[in-house]
């Protein structure tokens, strides 16, 4: 697990990312892999063989991982 708190945010088929974690029908699902669909739809590899395909349009709940500590230079 990697350092930081997790918030929750809302993601459409731009904004979301690898690792965010989805609750989807009432069950927790963790974003493997995203990939692009026509019409700037994604395809999201939930894991488990779970695909959920979101279009533009589409808005969803996720926590994602945030570091709130400054990166060092």
């Amino acid at each position: 697990m990697s350092p930081g708190v997790s918030v929750a945010v809302t993601v459409d088929a731009k904004s979301v990312r690898r690792g965010d974690q989805l609750l989807v029908g009432g069950q927790a699902f963790t974003v493997i892999d995203i990939l692009g669909q026509p019409r700037g739809g994604k395809r999201l590899d939930l894991g488990n063989g779970v695909q959920l395909v979101i279009q533009p349009h589409t808005v969803l709940y996720a926590l994602r991982t945030h570091n709130p500590r400054p990166r060092r230079a």
